[in-house]
């Protein structure tokens, strides 16, 4: 099971209060590029649809509230209230619910026909069984050029990432630290703080919360400060 927690360093601007930028491993970039793979129905019900900006939560709400007898008889309502992630996120850090429910599963014909389905109701086309039997998914080995990097989540791990305020990702390097410096008029480098922090569950939902509302996302979560 993939970590529930990752670190993150942010170097602060205190006399602006504000991050500037983080430097992230591996581990974090995965779970932001994850955030891009969430179905809308998932992330409604991890904000709570009540709390959700504009009217999806309503929509979410009619779903939930309406009775079965007017879905078709083949489908479930929770297809759309809690539809599951991608297969290829099963390895991400779990930042935004411990409930393992939510991944992914693949079957396959019990009679072993080459037939698969993403839910145990389906019925084999050529033994007319239901194709229940669970299967592993299994992620492609590294190549040997990447193989330190390891093979499963999105981005390699022999690189340091920078993640701007806005969520904005790229390669770490002291030419990009200078230019980001330059870019927010930092004169004062004494002004300057580094902090490390460690992200929860917690920190997560906010961070998706605050990334579908602002546009400083790391100083929201990590220095409480909301957009002007």
């Amino acid at each position: 099971m993939a970590t529930t927690t990752v670190s993150l360093k942010l170097l602060i601007d205190t006399k602006g209060h504000r991050v500037l930028f983080a430097e992230a491993g591996k581990d974090f970039v995965d779970f932001l590029f994850t955030l891009l793979s969430l179905p809308v129905g998932t992330v409604i019900r991890l904000l709570s649809k009540d709390n959700m900006v504009g009217s999806l939560g309503r929509l979410y709400d009619s779903v939930e509230n309406l009775n079965d007898t007017y879905m078709l008889p083949n489908l479930n309502k929770d297809t759309l209230l809690k539809p599951t992630s991608p297969i290829g996120c099963a390895n991400v850090p779990h930042l935004l619910t411990s409930d393992r429910s939510t991944v992914k599963k693949v079957y396959m014909c019990g009679s072993y026909h080459r037939y698969v389905a993403d839910d145990p109701r389906a019925v084999c086309p050529q033994c007319r069984y239901t194709i229940s039997t669970e299967v592993t998914y299994v992620a492609a080995p590294a190549t040997a050029e990447g193989s330190s990097g390891g093979g499963a989540g999105f981005v390699k791990d022999v690189v340091t990432y920078m993640i701007m305020d806005n969520l904005e990702v790229k390669p770490m390097s002291t030419i990009s630290c200078i230019t980001m410096l330059n870019k927010f008029n930092v004169t004062e480098v004494g002004a300057l703080e580094e902090k490390v922090v460690h992200m929860g569950m917690d920190e997560g939902l906010k961070l998706l919360k605050a990334s579908l509302e602002s546009n400083n996302v790391l100083s929201n979560v990590f220095l409480c400060k909301k957009e002007e």
